[in-house]
């Protein structure tokens, strides 16, 4: 095996020991309903009543936000289109970004007024621009809650002004940041702490307390209204680590941030993360029979991630399952084997192994002149 391979699966071992005295063993929530999840894994590692379906407040405007980076990545809007207001957004109470009937402002602006001043006016009118209405576009954020498994959901309204039925558990709150977390560009709104529209004539704060005092802070919104009381879904990376935190029906503002910090702090201090295996990297060689080319290499293609906890000693090691021969043609991208992931004896995932590049059959006339060649070499 080559020592680039050997070397690759050798990193790939690795034993993993506490760097810290002690490990917390308890956390203290005050809010009624709390999770903590980690983002690259999606494992929890706090829960508290985490199912209950409760009012989000203008935590909702995670979803539209998310709509709204989907549309972008596949190129059904840019961020420079011109987004109009409506009377209908206008007419919107709570936070504003006091959007006028008839005023245009960029999708970034209006991405600026929904992530960092919590604009119910700018949530209206991207709904209005992305789907014709506030209706279809709550329809697409029920349909897009469905597809990632939000089942204790349901948006009547796309910016989390209080309505009969609009509920969400602070669990699908975090499948719903967590998703949102995989689009990097978002971090340009929601790691705002102050800014401005309309050319500096209005100035933008953000509401998520924790972007300017908590070391780390991604995000990602807060919400709050008389019914839902105050609620976040706080993001924070630290040491390649990603923790959502979501707190719901805090009694005060204060709380809120106190328990999100506390989730945060839990995460950070208890465990961490280690990617095991890379995209792309090579961990195993395959002879092509009949190809024009005769080796090529399998590669991962995924990442895998691994969480452990600090407090543990965990051997994590790669068991590569892949033939080593194969018949020419190969596909590159085509799966040619997988890599088991085993930490203390049991297995806690799996990556396959494609074909790093095409490899086309030998035609009958390379045939010859290989046969020829050999001959020659006699």
């Amino acid at each position: 095996m080559p020592k680039r391979i050997l070397s690759c699966i050798l990193c790939a071992t690795l034993i993993f020991t506490t760097a810290y005295a002690a490990e917390v063993t308890s956390l203290e929530v005050s809010a009624p309903s709390a999770i903590l999840m980690e983002a690259d894994t999606g494992k929890i590692l706090f829960e508290k009543n985490a199912h209950e379906m409760r009012p989000p407040a203008s935590v909702t405007k995670i979803m539209t936000i998310l709509l709204t980076m989907e549309a972008i990545d596949a190129g059904k809007i840019k961020y420079d289109d011109m987004v109009i207001g409506s009377a209908r957004a206008k007419s919107m109470g709570g936070s504003t970004i006091f959007l006028d009937e008839g005023e245009a402002l960029s999708v970034r602006d209006m991405l600026k007024g929904m992530a960092v001043a919590s604009g119910n006016d700018a949530c209206v009118a991207m709904a209005e621009h992305l789907a014709g209405s506030v209706e279809e576009f709550v329809a697409l954020m029920n349909k897009r809650a469905k597809e990632l498994g939000m089942n204790e959901t349901n948006f009547i309204t796309c910016n989390g002004l209080d309505a009969d039925g609009h509920q969400m558990s602070a669990y699908d709150i975090a499948l719903m940041s967590r998703e949102l977390l995989k689009h990097e560009d978002v971090f340009q709104f929601t790691t705002i702490w102050m800014d401005s529209l309309r050319d500096g004539k209005f100035t933008l704060s953000n509401t998520n307390k924790l972007i300017r005092f908590y070391k780390g802070a991604t995000g990602l919104k807060t919400g709050s209204t008389s019914v839902a009381k105050n609620c976040i879904s706080a993001t924070a990376k630290r040491d390649g680590m990603h923790l959502i935190a979501v707190v719901m029906g805090a009694e005060t503002s204060k709380k809120r941030f106190a328990d999100a910090s506390n989730m945060l702090n839990y995460g950070f201090g208890a465990y961490g993360v280690k990617k095991v295996i890379e995209k792309g990297k090579p961990m195993s060689e395959a002879n092509v029979k009949k190809g024009m080319k005769s080796k090529t290499e399998l590669v991962a293609e995924n990442d895998f991630t691994y969480l452990f906890k600090r407090s543990e000693k965990n051997e994590v090691l790669p068991k590569i399952n892949a033939e080593k021969d194969f018949d020419a043609p190969v596909e590159k991208g085509k799966i040619g084997g997988s890599v088991e992931i085993v930490s203390n004896g049991e297995k806690i995932g799996e990556v396959n192994l494609v074909f790093k590049e095409d490899i086309l059959k030998k035609s009958l006339y390379a045939v010859y002149l290989s046969l020829l060649e050999n001959i020659m070499k006699i």
